[in-house]
């Protein structure tokens, strides 16, 4: 059980109007932290939630690591899936939720599976998909999960997120909208804009893409060792991650 929590919600919290979200203050309200790599903001789900989906709905998470989307749907009234291949973000998620707050209703279902295979989820059933994939290889979050899609290298991981759409699209109930944070790359020194590509699988497996949100990243360190060779080898350090808002 969540212990010793003293806020509940962000303060002085506004919808996000345009499409450039910066975040420098990335949220520590309920039971949210950063120790999870590479988890997102909480304020981004949160605006997610809040402007694409309403109190009551079924939302799903396929990708649900740290379970940020987790908790902020349960304090938002929203039921949830959230579903992970690693037993370790599973048991994380189990943590985050254990809270009881007075007016956070959302229910919370958490299962291990396989976002290429949702077969569990009956078609045109899910109101609002929300979801960070995991950037191919570039943090493994484990070593010896078959289906754990972070330990393909970029163009399998293209290949594997094909199903990851198609299953979205099934689940998704028409007219409803699909959230998907990606970022991109370098490889010999060169911009490897994965993000697109998965702009486009999605595309081609039906979603119309709504809005693309530019999202700054405050994490990415501009000092010392990355500095140096960001001028030394003459390439900008990656500060943004792209958030593609589909519809079915």
């Amino acid at each position: 059980m969540a212990k010793n929590i003293t806020k509940w919600e962000p303060e002085d919290f506004e919808l996000e109007t345009t499409t450039h979200w910066s975040f420098p203050n990335r949220g520590n309200w309920a039971t949210h932290d950063a120790k999870w790599r590479g988890n997102w903001s909480p304020y981004v789900p949160r605006n997610i939630l809040l402007r694409y989906s309403q109190e009551g709905d079924l939302v799903l998470d396929q990708f649900v690591g740290g379970g940020t989307t987790l908790v902020e749907a349960k304090l938002l009234n929203r039921n949830i899936i959230g579903v992970d291949v690693n037993d370790s973000a599973l048991a994380r998620c189990r943590e985050k939720i254990d809270f009881k707050h007075e007016g956070a209703n959302g229910k919370v279902y958490i299962r291990k599976g396989d976002a290429r295979q949702l077969d569990f989820i009956p078609n045109d059933s899910i109101d609002l998909i929300c979801t960070h994939p995991p950037y191919a290889d570039i943090i493994q979050y484990s070593e010896n999960i078959e289906e754990d899609l972070s330990n393909l290298k970029v163009n399998d991981f293209i290949k594997e997120m094909k199903a990851v759409a198609a299953e979205s699209y099934r689940v998704l109930k028409k007219n409803k909208f699909c959230a998907v944070l990606m970022g991109d790359t370098r490889q010999k020194g060169n911009m490897v804009p994965m993000s697109f590509s998965v702009m486009r699988v999605f595309e081609e497996s039906g979603f119309k893409l709504k809005e693309l949100i530019i999202k700054e990243q405050h994490n990415c360190s501009a000092t010392g060792f990355w500095k140096t060779n960001s001028v030394k080898h003459n390439f900008l350090l990656i500060a943004h991650e792209y958030l593609f808002i589909f519809r079915k």
